[in-house]
């Protein structure tokens, strides 16, 4: 066979093929069978991607090459990754959002009405900016008040939440097991183990409702991001210490034979020393203006109240009836109140009674909830005086104690240019 017979007959077969797949494919469809990949190979296709400009990212305009915000001033010369974060994450019509609020309550107030607080900022009487079709919806100029002008000094956001949460636990976590290992429950005298499961356990109750009723309560209704990360990490702070002392319970209810887990609520139900604090906790957890909540709960009972009883009592008392474990746990809750909570609210209330615009008004308000909460913070811290004569190795004297408390929120009062109030000497 020649070689153009031999290309001819190739041609015929290839072509008898074609036509064989062709009936194949033909008798599939007829009998409603599907066409085998075989069958379908040399029809597939694949899309054509299509740019439209539409995607992320694509569109090119003045600031698309920026990396930082320009929508707020920093309060230094450079924007910190804590302003990125934080500052207006939470809108404000008055100044870009200019669809309005984007809900309600059912009395027609919008997302955080100012009027949640007696006290004013700056601007704060101004009007939300009138938006109409045309209007470009521009607000005021940042900021569009002096709410807005709020930093805390502890840069509080999600990450260093639960950093330094972490690292406290963890420290107050190694110091129980190494006193556990180490036996050093043994050396509490049986005095002084009545004392911590019925009052330090009792603790754990004011932190407790304080964290949960007031601090969660008054983050809810501030007007700025600022404030709302702020006192939602004091909440935090407040309940991680009462989960501390709850856990210290359990621990010390499996290693103290005679130990009474659940001594802390009947004293606090029923203990007279206790029913002042108590009352005074309750009555903390139910001011509705958020500003006077933090105010009386940080510059007010904390001070005169709680500082007291952690610090002049629990504290002072620890070493000389052989526990060295419980100041640590104790000191946790002070460290979070010393280092960072006083130190944000001190930054939050001295704008506010510096204001340019309502500096007095601020102040008269301020020295109204003064009158009103020192009296009682210091009547519940009196009724606490039976507790300083129970342990055997007894701490400095109650009146002691209590003067050095009343110096502690005079200090803080000087701070914040504030007049220390008359009822403080009672």
């Amino acid at each position: 066979m020649t070689t153009d017979e031999a290309t001819e007959k190739a041609d015929v077969q290839a072509t008898d093929d074609e036509q064989a797949k062709e009936e194949k494919a033909h008798a599939a469809k007829g009998t409603d069978e599907q066409p085998t990949s075989e069958q379908l190979v040399e029809e597939r296709s694949v899309p054509k991607p299509v740019f439209t400009d539409a995607e992320a990212g694509a569109k090119v305009f003045p600031d698309s090459t920026a990396r930082n915000y320009n929508y707020f001033t920093p309060k230094k010369r450079k924007q910190s990754h804590y302003e990125d974060v934080t500052v207006e994450v939470q809108p404000d019509p008055r100044h870009y959002l200019s669809q309005g609020w984007l809900y309600g309550f059912s009395d027609g107030r919008g997302g955080y009405p100012l009027e949640w607080t007696a006290l004013k900022a700056w601007g704060s009487d101004r009007p939300e900016p009138e938006r109409y079709p045309g209007s470009g919806g521009k607000g005021y100029d940042w900021p569009a008040h002096g709410w807005h002008e709020f930093r805390d000094p502890n840069e509080e956001w999600e990450l260093t939440l639960y950093r330094y949460n972490a690292n406290v636990v963890r420290q107050i976590t190694q110091n129980v097991e190494a006193a556990r290992q180490a036996k050093a429950f043994e050396q509490w005298n049986p005095n002084w183990i009545r004392f911590v499961e019925r009052h330090v356990g009792a603790w754990m109750h004011v932190e407790h409702g304080l964290g949960l009723y007031l601090f969660a309560n008054a983050q809810r209704r501030a007007p700025t991001n600022m404030h709302n990360n702020a006192i939602s990490v004091n909440s935090m702070h407040k309940l991680r210490f009462a989960q501390d002392l709850a856990l210290y319970n359990l621990t010390l209810s499996e290693e103290i034979d005679d130990f009474d887990g659940a001594a802390h609520v009947q004293t606090w139900n029923e203990d007279e020393a206790w029913q002042g604090v108590r009352r005074l906790a309750e009555e903390l957890t139910g001011i509705d203006d958020w500003c006077e909540a933090i105010f009386a709960a940080n510059v007010i009972f904390e001070p005169l109240v709680g500082e007291m009883f952690r610090s002049n009592l629990v504290q002072q008392a620890s070493p000389g009836n052989g526990d060295f474990v419980t100041p640590t746990v104790m000191g946790a809750g002070e460290l979070d109140y010393a280092s960072r909570d006083l130190r944000y609210t001190k930054a939050m209330f001295e704008l506010l009674v510096d204001d340019k615009e309502f500096a007095d008004h601020n102040k008269q308000i301020i020295d109204g909830w003064l009158s009103a909460w020192v009296p009682k913070c210091i009547t519940a811290a009196r009724e606490l005086q039976p507790l300083w004569s129970q342990p055997d190795a007894k701490p400095p004297r109650f009146e002691d104690g209590l003067d050095r408390a009343k110096s502690r929120f005079t200090e803080i009062l000087t701070d914040l240019n504030l007049q220390q109030p008359k009822e403080l000497t009672q």
